[in-house]
């Protein structure tokens, strides 16, 4: 057991400008999935250097927009409902994975829409250089010291006094860097190595991250503004459910569909 050291929250601060930890934690994962995904442009050949540029740039509003929102909508609807003016108060905290999930979603849908790519091809392509920008993430979670566990007896076990008392905590953070960046980046970047069915891919991530996650829910301390809702399970198992039930349907519609590079048209002919 040991104790939080309570990390200055702020990593590097150039006279009046400064870089949070978790701010620094996004910018890394931005720039970790860009260098991921330029290492699989070769299986895509319809996909060029200035797609995975174009498509970073969309997908950071839809990341920060859709975290924002989904924390809003899903977590603390009466309070911004009742304090509108607060709703895209980012700097203040606040962000959700599922909405942000559904911003990249939608982004991906408008840029394969814009491309005359299909969706689902372009979801595989995106899907194995995600895992690592979420592992940052909860790094940065753990770093601020926020998002803690429940208590545990093990010797593993952190205090945080972030959380108001002296109890020994699951490091949840860690747990999910653990399983739903590092763990589900190996599994699929190493099942994206050979052609798969189309949606294959994108299907593993959602059963992978809806599992992790809900596995690790049991670890961490529910919101205290919200504590276990129904049937005892958290906001966050709830949101992962849907994911794995849509994983293991897009699995099966799978089947028997062709891989993304053998359907996607190369740069010349591509719209």
């Amino acid at each position: 057991m040991f104790v939080h050291p309570e990390f200055d929250p702020i990593a590097i601060s150039i006279g009046p400008l400064a870089i949070r930890w978790y701010g620094l934690m996004y910018l890394l994962g931005f720039i970790a999935f860009m260098a991921l995904a330029k290492r699989r442009l070769p299986n895509f050949p319809a996909i060029r250097e200035v797609d995975v540029d174009n498509l970073l740039t969309w997908a950071v509003f839809g990341v920060i927009l859709g975290g924002r929102l989904g924390y809003v909508f899903f977590y603390k609807p009466e309070y911004y409902l009742a304090n509108p003016s607060e709703i895209l108060a980012v700097w203040e905290g606040g962000m959700s994975f599922h909405g942000g999930f559904l911003g990249v979603l939608l982004t991906c849908l408008i840029y394969s829409r814009v491309k005359g790519w299909s969706f689902f091809d372009l979801m595989d392509f995106v899907a194995p250089a995600v895992p690592v920008g979420l592992a940052l993430g909860r790094l940065g979670n753990f770093i601020n010291g926020e998002l803690w566990g429940r208590p545990t007896d093990g010797w593993w076990g952190v205090v945080f006094p972030q959380a108001g008392d002296a109890l020994a905590r699951h490091p949840s953070q860690l747990y999910q860097m653990s399983l739903e960046g590092l763990a589900l980046f190996v599994g699929l970047w190493w099942f994206s190595a050979k052609p798969r069915p189309r949606a294959a891919i994108s299907a593993w991530f959602l059963i992978g991250y809806g599992s992790a996650r809900f596995i690790v829910e049991f670890a961490r301390e529910p919101d205290r503004f919200l504590g276990p809702l129904s049937l005892g399970l958290s906001m966050g198992q709830w949101l992962s459910l849907p994911m794995i039930v849509l994983g293991g349907v897009l699995l099966l519609w799978s089947r028997g569909k062709p891989a993304a590079i053998q359907s996607m048209a190369a740069p010349e002919t591509a719209q």
